[in-house]
């Protein structure tokens, strides 16, 4: 950016700051004003013109205050940010700074404003999203390597899928586990932090890092410390570098946490410009913004933009004013269940009140038919647990069934936050427990082998290939247990970590 005197003398135009609300400036003189147009205060501070009226309306992208009879010069741009390769394994700001220096962020270096990068080229950080000619249907699955979410809540690349819970109930950790899945398979990862706590950033810049994907993500950055005007311009920032990726034929993974957050700084910045307001306090127009940032994600001809936006519930309440409008503009939702956390599931998805609307189109007939299958199973043992209340007597075959059951939920707790499983495992897995491979042993000892099996699938190419074909042959989960109980022999070999030829 130019200095005020630069910007003064461009337009010819000057303005005197009226009033100043914290988080909202008031200006006059500045007769050609536009709405989104960037303007500089005679400090160096800049900021964002929101309406125009009787004042011009500014929202400020720093806290500090702006002093009432300051000048401000209008620029003749929209806000802009610089996008390019070199953003890949960088923390930035809103606006195209880098905060981590190019080594590993620590709290202390996230508060500060770096340099900006130098850019390939300048995009506008709110554009007009894609309309429904450009877009055409979602096909390709997305896999997050949480088998839970890719066998029973399916997504598919150029999905936006909300993902629901209270908070510390693991939402944190599926995303980074999604991230950390796509970014290894080429996939380029935007990680929106929404006014979160440094440390939480922090931690996240650290765990890309330690994982080997940080080249593969960039990270739009926004804590608590920041201004508000930041903060809401965040995950508008991240969709901006995505669909500077996108344009360049790749397929981009955009999480945006969280939009909850994001409503709350947007409120605070109209009841401060006194803008009237509905529901909660929350303005008229929160429905438009995130319906507006979301509709610029989906699949487009030649690649997708994948969303997956966050959001808070209070005490398991999928009926909050801004819960339910990101159900609206989305495409489904992965619900986190606080009772389930507590009872000690892990990850605590609750299946049955998790919605995928179009996951299940993008996946092979084999997989869609686990789904259903395993749908179908886990609906059954919950009828039967309630059952088992009344105290009635079981007999070998229910009783049978809750141990499959039992496993089942078992396997789908396998992972934790830094690791993951390819879809195809997780399918193989869940054949083999309806095979009955693991019958006669406990919990714990099929999780070991369920561990050693995704061990030899990631080192033994040979293997990995053996299970694909396996599987690219098959079409329903009962065609797939009878082919294995007829290689009883080569399953065996490869729990035992022998050569499967």
């Amino acid at each position: 950016m130019k200095d005020f005197n630069n910007y003064l003398e461009a337009t010819g135009e000057v303005g005197y700051v009226e009033e100043s609300a914290h988080l909202v400036v008031y200006a006059k003189g500045l007769p050609d004003a536009k709405v989104d147009e960037v303007v500089v205060f005679e400090d160096g501070q800049r900021g964002l013109i929101l309406s125009l009226g009787e004042f011009v309306e500014i929202l400020p992208f720093t806290k500090e205050a702006v002093h009432v009879g300051i000048k401000v010069a209008r620029t003749s741009t929209f806000l802009e940010i610089p996008v390019g390769e070199e953003l890949l394994g960088h923390v930035i700001s809103p606006l195209g700074e880098v905060l981590d220096g190019g080594e590993s962020a620590g709290a202390g270096k996230l508060a500060g404003a770096g340099k900006p990068v130098q850019p390939k080229e300048l995009r506008r950080v709110d554009t007009r999203p894609p309309g429904v000619l450009e877009r055409t249907p979602v096909t390709s699955s997305l896999e997050t390597g949480v088998a839970l979410v890719d066998l029973l809540v399916p997504l598919g690349k150029g999905q936006r899928e909300l993902v629901i819970g209270d908070r510390k109930t693991g939402k944190t950790g599926f995303l980074f586990q999604t991230i950390l899945t796509q970014a290894r398979l080429g996939t380029v990862c935007i990680y929106a932090a929404v006014g979160k706590k440094h440390v939480e950033v922090a931690r996240a810049v650290e765990l890309f890092k330690a994982r080997g994907i940080q080249e593969e993500v960039v990270t739009i950055a926004t804590t608590s410390s920041d201004s508000a005007g930041l903060v809401f311009l965040a995950p508008f920032a991240a969709m901006t570098v995505a669909e500077y990726f996108r344009d360049k034929g790749k397929d981009v993974l955009v999480v945006l946490d969280d939009l909850t957050n994001h409503a709350k700084y947007y409120r605070a910045i109209t009841l401060l410009a006194r803008r009237f307001p509905g529901r909660n306090s929350y303005p008229g127009d929160i429905f438009y913004v995130h319906a507006k940032l979301l509709e610029r994600a989906g699949k487009f001809k030649d690649n997708s933009i994948t969303a997956l936006p966050v959001a808070e519930t209070i005490l398991g309440d999928l009926a909050g004013y801004i819960q339910t409008n990101l159900m609206a503009m989305t495409d489904g939702h992965i619900f986190f269940d606080s009772e389930l956390f507590t009872a000690g599931r892990r990850p605590a998805i609750n299946p049955f009140l998790s919605v995928t609307r179009v996951g299940q189109q993008a996946q092979s007939a084999l997989v869609r038919n686990v789904s259903r299958e395993l749908s179908r199973f886990l609906v059954e043992i919950e009828k039967l647990r309630e059952f088992m209340h009344f105290g009635a007597e079981l007999s070998e075959e229910v009783r049978a069934k809750l141990t499959l059951g039992d496993k089942i939920l078992a396997f789908f707790g396998t992972s934790s936050d830094t690791t993951t499983m390819p879809v195809t495992m997780s399918v193989l897995v869940v054949a083999m427990l309806w095979a009955g491979f693991w019958k006669e042993q406990d919990i714990a000892s099929m999780r070991t082998q369920i561990q050693q099996l995704g061990e030899r699938y990631q080192k033994d190419a040979a293997f990995k290939g053996e299970v694909e074909k396996l599987l690219a042959e098959t079409k329903t989960l009962a065609e797939f247990v009878d082919k294995l109980r007829d290689k009883t022999e080569w399953v065996n070999r490869g729990l035992n970590g022998t050569k499967t030829n």
